[in-house]
């Protein structure tokens, strides 16, 4: 299975690069994973809000590999703990999925067109954070997920 990472706009703090990056090179010792990330948009602020949402979902869609199957990270997504995550990652490798696709949207969240692409939704907390901490947040819980299904002493129960 492949696992990808689709993000709006690129980390501009020179500490929040640096812990994505050493995320995304442990998650490769245990998956193919690739992060793309995609530029804000220019003029933002002369759209509106759904016109932003819009622009961005159609940079998302096409970004989105064939065949994916959806998880968008979103504030009002389903809630696991991190077991709960690392049996949502086993569940889809033993399923047969090939490439497994998480979505970080904009500041304004989602277009309709990529809710109605989602199969699904996820939610890392109730709290807003910023989208830059987001992105290595949910890269630590996916890396912390594999440390679990490979047994090893990076989680504690």
């Amino acid at each position: 299975m492949k696992i990808n990472l689709i993000v709006i706009s690129k980390t501009d703090q020179k500490y929040m690069h640096e812990g994505v990056q050493e995320y995304v090179k442990r998650l490769t010792r245990y998956i193919q994973f690739e992060l793309i990330e995609i530029p804000d948009l220019k003029n933002a602020k002369n759209m509106s809000t759904d016109e932003q949402k819009k622009k961005e979902g159609e940079l998302i869609v096409q970004k989105i590999e064939k065949g994916s199957e959806i998880i968008l990270l979103d504030d009002k997504g389903k809630d696991y703990t991190s077991m709960q995550f690392s049996k949502l990652l086993q569940d889809k490798m033993n399923s047969g999925v090939k490439v497994l696709t998480f979505i970080i949207g904009g500041p304004y969240g989602f277009s309709e067109e990529i809710y109605a692409l989602a199969h699904s939704k996820f939610s890392l907390s109730r709290m807003t954070f910023s989208h830059q901490m987001v992105r290595l947040i949910f890269l630590e819980q996916l890396y912390r997920g594999f440390t679990i299904l490979k047994n090893e002493p990076y989680h504690h129960e």
